[in-house]
């Protein structure tokens, strides 16, 4: 049986019917892939069929487009949020926060819990290898953070937190794994939990079918599968086949895949190609925030804008800062931004000159005044515009 899905101007679902059709609005038909969490629709144009997709799905939350900022430690507090949501919708997933610390009132950690005041969506992840832990946590941010999602961290890879168990490495105790899931989703009432984790530890012991399965019978709301390995890290290409096995394996809740998403064009092919219901984004969008408005082009059907050269670059340099002086003071603001501006800045060829002046301004208002110095000296100039986009170097920060 045919359906259509009549979208308003701005592709947002206003209501599905059997047959029908409205002069000036934009009708979806459904292909009959995947569930109907996200099932690939075709998008009809002018008598043109174009791919199109469902707004994903967790719990009573809809994202669309459905796209998910993967947490990142370091990088995606609430100054970064905010900013990437100045460009675009999705979901906006917070630090990794570690459950008993949280419990214990561990300054640091009480202030990785922390959101924009705008943030429609709260939504953090969690790590705890300790069920009865993990639930405290869960019940602390759901009654006191008032959270609207809760993550739970199943996939670092980094070693101190595999020596300890957690990350990972709980996907090969599966049992725990189990436990650590029912006492999560119990806690969190009606918020609801999702799950992230690796294919497993290593080639040799690959257990994502089993942990997904597990995970839905625990009650989770969505999975988020990275397609390496643990031992991987970041290198070598991820496994996009790994998603597909999931999503057909896995039905009852939606699939997000994760890996080497670093254009809108890969998060559309990572969607065609594996049926997933949504694209988790990591280090593609360091130094990059303008992704999720070219995410959101692409996923309304709309063209997608280019990067921005030198100047746009430098002007979107300087709303971060200004927000991230919102929420920690200036001189913290400034130690911790050198990374992001060798990420903003690391496909220009830019003077080794220009580097040293950038990383040891002593003020906001010098960074500020190199920054436009720069834009200004160097913005059109043929050498400098924006190379192919890479993030080899990126390999150090947590997903």
């Amino acid at each position: 049986m045919e359906h259509r899905i009549i979208v308003n101007p701005t592709l947002k679902i206003k209501e599905k019917l059997k047959t029908h059709s409205v002069q000036g609005d934009k009708i979806f038909h459904f292909s009959g892939l995947g569930s109907p969490a996200g099932v690939i629709l075709l998008f009809m144009e002018n008598g043109n069929e174009k791919p199109g997709y469902l707004p994903l799905a967790i719990g009573p939350l809809r994202i669309w487009p459905p796209v998910v900022l993967s947490p990142m430690a370091g990088v995606t507090n609430a100054a970064f949020r905010s900013l990437c949501a100045e460009f675009g919708a999705g979901l906006f997933v917070g630090e990794m926060v570690h459950a008993r610390l949280l419990v214990e009132g561990d300054p640091y950690t009480v202030s990785l819990a922390r959101f924009a005041p705008d943030e429609a969506v709260r939504s953090i992840q969690l790590y705890g290898t300790d069920p009865g832990e993990v639930a405290a946590a869960v019940r602390l941010l759901v009654a006191e953070h008032r959270v609207d999602h809760v993550d739970l961290n199943f996939g670092c890879p980094v070693r101190k937190v595999l020596k300890k168990g957690g990350g990972a490495a709980l996907l090969l105790n599966l049992p725990l794994f189990a436990r650590i899931v029912r006492a999560a989703v119990r806690a969190a009432g009606a918020v609801p939990v999702t799950v992230k984790f690796r294919m497993g530890v290593d080639a040799q012991r690959l257990t994502y079918l089993e942990a997904g399965q597990i995970a839905v019978a625990e009650g989770v709301a969505a999975i988020t599968l990275h397609a390496r390995t643990a031992e991987q890290l970041y290198s070598g290409n991820a496994r996009w086949e790994a998603i597909a096995r999931l999503k057909e394996r896995v039905r009852d809740v939606p699939i997000i895949g994760n890996g080497d998403v670093r254009t809108a064009d890969d998060a559309l092919l990572l969607m065609r190609k594996t049926g997933c219901d949504g694209v988790g984004i990591g280090r593609g969008v360091l130094g990059r925030p303008w992704l999720f408005q070219q995410l959101s082009e692409a996923f309304n059907g709309l063209p997608v804008s280019s990067d921005p050269e030198m100047t746009g670059v430098v002007a979107v340099i300087k709303r971060h800062l200004r927000v991230e002086c919102q929420y920690r003071p200036q001189a913290q603001v400034l130690r911790n931004f050198r990374k992001h501006l060798k990420w903003y800045l690391d496909n220009f060829a830019i003077p080794t000159a220009w580097w040293q002046r950038l990383f040891q301004a002593d003020t906001l208002a010098e960074l500020i005044a190199t920054l436009n110095h720069l834009a200004n000296t160097f913005g059109s100039h043929p050498n400098l515009h924006s190379r192919p986009f890479s993030i080899a170097g990126n390999e150090s920060v947590e997903e």
